[in-house]
């Protein structure tokens, strides 16, 4: 039960909603109720030929009343539930793609990009399940399993309930041994598919290198043997997955056994009518999917509670590159002054930068040379902030850039990487995706600077060419 714990945050948030999806609930299953001992009693009035046309057709129409009924409930409960299941998914997107927009090179070194994938969807769907199937299977195995069993007891015969419900403990201590070796492979099944993610987005990422060079087998094969590992684990998970319904399956067929027997020994005994026994079956027939419901949701729950401190490990990665509340606010202009004593990449052995000393005053050019390696990227990439952690200062009109706020500091920087990134739409939202505001005539002016319009102008679209 850890893994609604540690969703209580988001219970409280939607209790209204998860309210009135329980209340749903109860209403289904207290209907259902009903057509059972009706169908009952009209087998014990054709047994005892007391049966009339008239009395037919009112149990036949209050049987379609129960359905019709029924419908509307089951309408309100799954509306709730699984509704509230979709916006806890669509606030931990949200929450998940934010925090990604604030992290800092450090994490990105850390956490791949097919990882990131795998977490933002495989993930997000299997705690977005306990949020649904989950409730739902909690709280219909208690209420459609209590309701039914009350009845049984209360409508049939209570010695006959009890002896069909003694094989029912078995099934929780199968569904808890199940469930702590599920939890163990379904992490495992998780940070497989990640790797197998990452090395997709990796290949087709790098798919003009692989053919340059020539090395296509070589990439398939790797990739074969990840997924090879990868269906490797995930059939450990199926073959415990598949262990519930079998042992669900035989627990009933023992509930059923004993009913048959006893049953028929109270039928001849006339302890019961051969109605009530109709009526009992029908009960235990309910009592099915709330058994099954017990087994799923023990699978539920340890997938869930696996998906969800991935997700939380990611949550909770820290920034190291603060944007101070109170910086200041205005455009830095001015002199650049680079101090750095020394700077050295995370889980990095060496030093990439040592006593790094230049002053460059407004209106000048500094042209900066060296072999590769030596860390002329890495001294853009302070300017930058892409990085925090080095020995020294950077000044820029005066003040240390640290003493910034980012959405001011950035803008004033104009910078082109040496690997280009283009953005899946126009050239012209391209151009102007640092200020979508620009106007035809400010993104033009930036491509003939660029020396870009001459180029432009020969594509059919011009402008509007889609790129990326």
């Amino acid at each position: 039960m850890s893994i609604f714990r540690k969703l209580a945050w988001y219970f409280r948030l939607e209790w209204r909603r998860y309210l009135i999806g329980i209340i749903g609930l109860l209403l289904t299953a207290i209907v259902a109720i009903i057509p059972p001992r009706i169908i009952g009693n009209m087998v014990d009035g054709i047994h005892g030929q007391t049966m009339t046309g008239r009395l037919l057709a009112l149990d036949l129409m209050w049987v379609t009343v129960a359905a019709v009924v029924q419908y509307g409930t089951r309408y309100i409960w799954r509306n709730a539930i699984w509704g509230g299941a979709a916006h806890l998914e669509q606030l931990l997107r949200n929450q998940l793609f934010s925090h990604f927009m604030q992290m800092d090179r450090v994490f990105y070194q850390k956490y791949r990009t097919g990882d990131l994938m795998a977490h933002a969807t495989n993930d997000l769907e299997a705690i977005q399940r306990v949020a649904g199937g989950g409730i739902l299977q909690f709280a219909d195995a208690i209420i459609t399993g209590g309701t039914t069993l009350i009845a049984m007891m209360a409508l049939v015969n209570w010695r006959l309930t009890l002896l069909a419900i003694l094989p029912f403990p078995l099934l929780a201590l199968v569904s808890w041994y199940l469930g702590q070796k599920i939890h163990r492979a379904f992490g495992e099944s998780q940070a497989a598919f990640s790797r197998l993610n990452n090395k997709a987005q990796e290949s087709i990422s790098g798919i003009k290198v692989i053919k340059a060079l020539g090395q296509d087998d070589a990439d398939v094969a790797d990739f074969d043997q990840q997924v090879a590992h990868t269906i490797n684990i995930n059939r450990r998970v199926n073959r415990l997955d598949s262990l519930f319904d079998p042992a669900i399956t035989l627990i009933i067929s023992i509930s059923y056994v004993a009913t048959i027997v006893l049953g028929g020994l109270f039928v001849t005994h006339q302890v019961i009518t051969i109605g009530n026994l109709v009526s009992f079956i029908s009960y235990l027939a309910m009592m099915v999917w709330p058994m099954f419901a017990v087994g799923m949701l023990f699978n539920t729950m340890e997938r869930g509670n696996a998906s969800y401190d991935r997700v939380m490990e990611l949550l909770d990665q820290k920034t190291h590159i603060i944007d101070q509340t109170n910086g200041l606010q205005q455009r830095p202009k001015g002199t650049l002054a680079y101090h750095v004593a020394q700077f050295d990449y995370p889980d990095d052995a060496g030093a990439s930068l040592q006593q790094v000393d230049f002053t460059l005053p407004a209106g000048h050019t500094l042209g900066i040379v060296g072999r590769v390696g030596a860390g002329k990227s890495t001294i853009m990439k302070l300017i930058l902030r892409e990085f925090d952690n080095y020995q020294g200062q950077i000044m820029f009109g005066g003040h240390d850039i640290k003493d910034y706020a980012l959405d001011s500091y950035l803008p004033a920087i104009g910078y082109v990487p040496q690997e280009s990134f283009l953005f899946s739409t126009n050239i012209f939202e391209n151009i102007r995706f640092a200020r979508p505001t620009a106007t035809k005539a400010e993104v033009e002016a930036a491509a003939a600077k660029s020396d870009l319009a001459g180029q432009i102008a020969k594509l059919p679209a011009g402008y509007a060419t889609e790129v990326g």
